[in-house]
């Protein structure tokens, strides 16, 4: 598929929306016919077990390098079939066991202790040593990966573990021993990729597919069950939905309106949340959203589950906190913007807006998302309400990455925020004031102080408190429409699969799947 190379502004009339309703429908009959004709090429193997796997996605990692912090979720999502860290979370978000076997915490949270599993190999079939694990946390540290920073020093004990030294007590650094490990010494990891998790990738073609075969020497025996899976890259939603129904995919992520689309009698959906926040989030350092009374007024004039149940068929978890509700020791649910128009009128005049001066912003969207083109879709049709002009951008994902999340070039963008591990760090960290991922632009000096404040603080019950109160900050200072967090089923053909597991970070953990009978 070619991926949209300029901005697309969609313009509210009807003679624009009818032609590009003529240039979709044209779109999604060639594309039908092109997969049914691949669909019927296929050998279905009818009454076999499924050994392999073709998957859907609608974005491509941007890094294939499990040490950089420049990766998508997306592209997290299929790393964590490649790469392992020591602790790796279960589907209830507690942390297990992996390439380290053990580990004790001594001094007050100071030092901790990894026992390195024996006889662990990477994909080149090399062992895994300490050196190894010494080497990857090394490189995390100068790659600036949140949580670890705080590290002083790290020493090879014994035969088979590791000591981590830190600069001050920190009671939550395990969520962050979840960094995949590399072999010591690779420094081309983007050419050279060399992981110790249960696939291997095998071959990868920018915007066509990635594949990943079973790794035979994987520690764990009775894993993976399937011997190759194929992620096949997809412009948009439509068009993956148009393979999965035309059979040339076996499964995929289905969100919002499309999931009606189903039919159940052939395909399977496991039900699960996206672990991320879907969010609007403001430029707060350009106008408008300069002005926190803007910010606050749009966020009365947002009915969240209004979007929920248009978009998304009523699917989905509403939030005001810039954390998911699955975190719920930490997460603060009191925080939403009620929907209340005559409040978002009454803001939007005390900033000197009104009808002979009306507020009107872009919003820049990924078009391959379908889910946040839809919801940029209903919040501009709710802001109308309230005499709030929206013009809808449509730009590529790697224009996204480029000119909005690193650039920081735009008024508002709609996206999901997702966490790195288990820890609400993985969240609240894009809001600190001199924060690499900060693309909201956000400064706030109370905030940054409560922050750091639950980072030193050793007694969880005041250090769950300081997590809420800093959520409290965020919302309360608008930073962002905090939406939802997204149903986000898996859907795969009918009786073809099985063992499909839900975590509460963004991964789809194919290691876990089996194939049963193929329809």
């Amino acid at each position: 598929m070619v991926l949209l190379s300029n901005f697309i502004e969609l313009k509210y009339n009807s003679a624009i929306m009818t032609n590009k309703k003529k240039y979709h429908i044209m779109f999604v009959f060639l594309t039908a016919m092109i997969l049914l004709f691949t669909a019927c090429s296929r050998d279905n193997n009818t009454g076999k077990t499924a050994t392999e796997l073709r998957y859907g996605f609608t974005s491509e990692p941007a890094t294939l390098d499990p040490l950089s912090s420049a990766n998508t979720a997306d592209g997290r999502s299929i790393l964590f079939n490649v790469f392992e860290g020591l602790l790796k979370p279960d589907t209830e978000g507690r942390l297990q066991p992996c390439i380290a076997e053990s580990w004790t915490i001594e001094q007050d949270a100071l030092v901790y202790n990894l026992k390195i599993r024996e006889g662990i190999h990477f994909h080149d079939g090399s062992v895994l040593t300490p050196d190894d694990v010494k080497f990857s946390l090394e490189t995390a540290i100068t790659a600036g990966f949140q949580g670890v920073i705080k590290i002083e020093k790290i020493e090879i004990s014994g035969s088979n573990s590791i000591k981590i030294t830190l600069k001050e007590p920190d009671p939550e650094l395990l969520p962050y021993m979840t960094i995949g490990i590399v072999k010591n010494g690779n420094t081309e990891r983007e050419k050279n990729i060399n992981g110790t998790g249960p696939f291997f990738i095998e071959s990868y073609t920018p915007q066509q597919n990635l594949v990943l075969k079973k790794f035979n020497d994987y520690w764990e025996k009775d894993k993976p069950h399937l011997e190759k899976v194929t992620i096949v890259f997809f412009a948009n939603s439509d068009a993956q939905l148009i393979a999965l129904r035309g059979g040339s995919i076996d499964g995929a992520n289905i969100v919002g309106s499309l999931i009606s689309q189903i039919d159940q009698q052939h395909f399977n959906i496991f039900f699960g949340y996206s672990a991320s926040v879907q969010l609007m989030a403001f430029n707060n350092a350009v106008a408008p959203f300069d002005d926190v009374r803007v910010r606050r007024a749009v966020n009365y004039g947002i009915d969240v589950q209004n979007i929920i149940d248009t978009a998304f068929f009523g699917m989905g978890s509403p939030s005001g906190s810039p954390i998911i509700p699955g975190l719920s020791e930490y997460y603060e649910k009191s925080l939403s913007y009620p929907y209340n128009p005559e409040m978002a009128r009454t803001l939007l005049s005390e900033a000197g807006y009104n009808e002979n001066r009306k507020l009107t912003f872009d919003i820049t969207v990924p078009s391959n998302y379908t889910m946040h083109v839809d919801t940029a879709q209903v919040i501009a049709s709710q802001l109308e309400k309230i005499g709030v002009g929206v013009s809808i951008k449509l730009i590529d994902w790697s224009s996204w990455l480029t000119d909005v999340y690193r650039g920081r070039n735009y008024q508002a963008t709609i996206v999901s925020l997702d966490g790195y591990n288990v820890s609400p760090r993985s969240y609240l960290s894009r809001y600190l004031s001199a924060g690499g991922s900060n693309f909201f632009n956000f400064k706030n000096n109370n905030f940054d102080r409560t922050y750091d404040a639950a980072l030193s603080e050793r007694d969880n019950a005041k250090r769950i408190s300081l997590y809420k109160e800093t959520q409290r900050i965020i919302t309360e200072n608008a930073a962002a429409v905090y939406i939802q967090d997204i149903n986000y089923p898996k859907v795969f053909r009918a009786g073809a699969f099985s063992g499909v597991l839900n975590y509460p970070l963004y991964v789809i953990d194919f290691a876990s799947i089996y194939g049963t009978k193929k329809s």
